[in-house]
């Protein structure tokens, strides 16, 4: 029998496949289209320490194998999510991650403190917002700002802390080690690239906030690039996501590096997504004879599925 499951910080997945902050809520109206047990975890929508309202619109426009998005992490706050949302994502069989957003440390220690008595596995760490305190300078740009927020928080947080990482930097090995030092449980990475598109006949910008995120196919080699970069340099595990849209590129992440990967913008156009790429990996994994999912964590860098490349 194959086996698919994986241990992220002590915490053990049915299998390497969860969703991408951002893309699946807190995954009600998914779990309108499969069992959402059926995943190794959900990761929700940032949660802030108050509401959110977001970006103006326009904030979202379609690229050439991708899209941009401009949200700016809309969301009804902990109060909301604590009442409504945690209590529908633990009616399933899947491990709870919550991801974790602010505009300075003091925003991010409070949902952080609110989640330490709550059914939740463990929290993954949006650094990629914009730091008011310093200017709007993103927390994860900055090694030193990196390795302070993680200390601040994991002083705080009572579940395995994962630092989500943003690809905006020079190098993203400064970044991972910078967060392991901090004492960070595991990485997550890559989170959207900064873009831009002007649309020309009105001759501005198409989305409102002027630049965006973008994500979808068209970042997948960066995200696998940066993945085997940063998962080479610490110790501790590393979830790939970026462009993920079938079980091929999922592989591609874990043989890269990754212990884990999360799907994001595909799950837009197909819901049951995630779940297909869970049942693809297994598939692989019985075609090729491989026992275990984590025999292939890293082979690429390791001569190979089989020793010999």
């Amino acid at each position: 029998m194959t086996g698919t499951c994986v241990n992220i910080a002590g915490v053990s997945l049915k299998n390497p496949v969860m969703t991408a902050s951002g893309t699946f809520g807190s995954g009600m109206e998914y779990g309108e289209f499969f069992d959402l047990s059926a995943l190794g975890a959900v990761v929700t929508k940032g949660v802030a320490s108050v509401p959110w309202q977001g970006n103006p619109t326009p904030r979202i426009c379609e690229t050439a194998s991708g899209m941009l998005n401009a949200i700016g992490l809309q969301n009804p706050g902990i109060d909301v999510f604590v009442r409504r949302d945690l209590p529908f994502l633990q009616k399933y069989d899947t491990r709870i991650i919550v991801n974790v957003c602010g505009h300075s440390v003091e925003e991010y220690l409070e949902v952080v403190e609110r989640l330490a008595d709550e059914n939740v596995d463990m929290l993954e760490i949006n650094i990629s917002c914009p730091n008011v305190k310093e200017g709007g300078i993103a927390f994860g740009t900055d090694p030193r700002a990196i390795e302070s927020i993680t200390k601040a928080v994991k002083a705080k947080a009572k579940q395995p802390v994962i630092m989500k990482l943003s690809p905006n930097v020079t190098d993203i090995r400064e970044a991972a080690k910078a967060a392991e030092s901090g004492g960070a449980d595991a990485l997550s990475l890559i989170n959207t690239l900064t873009g831009m598109k002007i649309d020309i006949e009105r001759g501005t910008f198409a989305l409102a906030n002027r630049t965006g995120g973008l994500s979808g196919p068209a970042i997948r080699p960066v995200a696998v690039r940066m993945v085997y970069e940063a998962s080479h340099a610490v110790k501790i595990p590393v979830i790939g996501m970026g462009g993920i849209a079938s079980a091929e590129d999922a592989l591609e992440f874990l043989m890269a590096g990754a212990r884990a990967v999360s799907v994001g913008t595909a799950n837009f156009h197909d819901p049951c997504i995630s779940v297909k790429i869970a049942d693809g990996i297994e598939k692989f994994l019985e075609r090729k004879g491989i026992r275990d999912v984590n025999e292939i964590v890293g082979c690429a860098g390791n001569g190979g599925l089989y020793g010999t490349v």
